[in-house]
């Protein structure tokens, strides 16, 4: 080889070195940039009160979906829907579930929160007799003592609704589910509408289901949202969303499943045997049921819940296209 040659060939391995070098060093910092952008994460707190009907919410808290989406999820645990409502509405918390009337009131009212989505329907809410209850058909009834959670629960709405055009008011004992199965086994009232699991509960301990069909096409909870976090944070948001539309996937392809059916009772406390009966009652979902809604707030603004309808200024319009 020539002496040429030779310093030719040290010339090119020497710039393929520097080509190599430089790579390298291109790559280091991608997957520096890479590693920084994960450390990153958005942290959003949910306010929730503990129920079967969140159980998208655990399932993706469980099952690392929120970590797949680079989500911080923190949930501060409150006694109720109001209550979860209040500390998002108060700054405390970022995002809420609830029964979509708590919403859409608080909406009307003013509260700077919107709907971003779904969580389920229909409403599972069903009203539970005594197997030998003199009630069978909606004219029945007339004047009976019928528990429920609140007059601007959309079950109890549907079913007071239903059965005021049967001519049939009937009268309201406001409890929530324990108390109303408590009042049902004493007989101080004749029935009672429960949710699950709690008309599971009912259900399994021999009361009957009647009017299923009252409430089977009205939305049941939604997903709503800080106007503060949409302003600031609206694609976290839409991760979160992401991350309970997988969680939902997996809950609908088997609600009975083992892993599923203990997420449900770690979280709630609530009996596995009645989680089984009516867990696939649940269906869950983030496509926003808008017509539903703008139904429920018409029958809040009939009863004189609220003093106008909001309409679709409800539904979170970074949303748009996306749940609605």
């Amino acid at each position: 080889m020539t002496v040429f040659s030779k310093k030719r060939a040290s010339g090119c391995a020497k710039i393929t070195a520097l080509i190599l070098l430089s790579l390298f060093a291109l790559g280091c910092k991608e997957e520096k940039a890479k590693t920084e952008a994960a450390a990153v994460r958005t942290k959003i707190v949910v306010a929730d009160a503990k129920t079967t009907h969140h159980l998208n919410l655990y399932v993706a808290r469980e099952l690392g979906l929120f970590d797949k989406y680079n989500l911080d999820v923190e949930i501060k645990w409150v006694d109720d829907n109001a209550a979860a409502r209040d500390l998002v509405v108060s700054g405390g918390a970022d995002v809420f579930w609830s029964c979509p009337t708590v919403a859409i009131a608080a909406i009307a009212n003013g509260a700077p929160i919107k709907t971003i989505a779904q969580v389920k329907t229909p409403c599972t809410s069903v009203l539970l007799v005594p197997q030998d209850s003199p009630i069978s058909k909606l004219e029945d009834l007339k004047d009976k003592e019928i528990a429920g959670i609140s007059p601007t629960c959309e079950a109890v709405i549907s079913l007071t609704s239903a059965a005021k055009k049967a001519g049939a008011k009937f009268n309201l004992q406001r409890l929530a589910g324990g108390p109303a199965i408590t009042a049902l086994k004493g007989g101080s009232v004749d029935g009672a509408i429960l949710e699950e699991p709690q008309a599971s509960i009912a259900e399994l301990d021999g009361y009957k289901v009647l009017f299923r069909e009252v409430s089977e096409n009205i939305p049941c909870r939604t997903i709503n949202a800080s106007d503060r976090v949409l302003a600031s944070n609206a694609e976290g948001l839409k991760n979160l969303i992401k991350a309970i539309d997988e969680a939902n996937k997996i809950i609908l392809s088997n609600p009975k499943a083992d892993n599923i059916v203990k997420i449900a009772a770690d979280y709630t406390g609530a009996p596995v045997e009645a989680i089984i009966h009516g867990n696939d009652r649940l269906k869950f979902g983030i496509a926003i049921k808008v017509d539903g809604l703008n139904l429920l707030a018409d029958e809040l603004l009939a009863n004189g819940n609220i003093k106008e309808k909001p309409g679709n200024a409800m539904f979170a319009a970074e949303f748009k296209g996306i749940t609605w």
